[in-house]
């Protein structure tokens, strides 16, 4: 029976030289086994790590990022801290006359600077700078504050919680020096919750009590 291709391909390729294959071998493998040694092995180790390291690099900044989505902010009267603002009018010869948002706590000072502060030439006669604000007051700085304003309100009264020391002294009875203890009260006490209070005032008796119960609001 005659043989077929594969099988004589698979015989003559058993017969070939060894010289031929001898030829295919690289001369430092011939003969022997390859032993790369200590410090071949290490170098092996490396390469490998490199190699996994690169991959592991190329996987991930493939990989698509989640981006966060903006945070809204919206205008409130509430500061990031949680806390309330006092809003407050600054009007008169300031640079920027109109609403400052102040922190709690915030002094006249500070409302000034807020607006942009005095104009050149202006001073602050009349104007305690260190005095703790309320929410919602004007603060006038170098022109006294007209009838009808809010600190002198549309029958005439003087708010004893908004008047500056300029405003106060106009008062029967009450000088500068009176004037300006009512609004250092004020500093240290905060508003007056009534006019009752005035009597706590050092230099206020009961006859200039009556001669300004009737000219004074809270």
């Amino acid at each position: 029976m005659p043989r077929s291709w594969s099988a004589r391909a698979a015989e003559e390729a058993s017969a070939a030289p060894d010289g031929l294959l001898a030829g295919l071998v690289p001369a430092g493998l011939r003969g022997g086994r390859w032993d790369p040694g200590r410090q071949g092995l290490a170098a092996l180790a490396t390469v490998a790590l490199l190699a996994a390291v690169v991959a592991g690099v190329v996987l991930l900044r493939g990989r698509p990022h989640e981006v966060a989505p903006p945070v809204a902010t919206t205008s409130s009267s509430v500061q990031a801290s949680g806390g309330p603002e006092l809003i407050i009018d600054v009007a008169g010869r300031v640079r920027h006359p109109g609403i400052v948002r102040l922190p709690m706590g915030a002094r006249v000072d500070d409302a000034v600077r807020a607006a942009g502060g005095p104009l050149p030439g202006a001073t602050y006669d009349g104007l305690n700078r260190a005095r703790k604000l309320t929410d919602g007051e004007q603060v006038l700085v170098g022109v006294q504050p007209p009838p009808g304003s809010p600190a002198t309100g549309g029958d005439g009264r003087v708010d004893i919680n908004l008047a500056d020391a300029a405003a106060l002294d106009a008062l029967p009875g009450i000088g500068p020096v009176l004037a300006q203890k009512i609004v250092d009260w004020r500093t240290e006490h905060g508003r007056f919750a009534s006019i009752d209070q005035l009597r706590e005032v050092g230099g206020i008796g009961e006859s200039k009590f009556a001669a300004l119960k009737n000219k004074v609001r809270t």
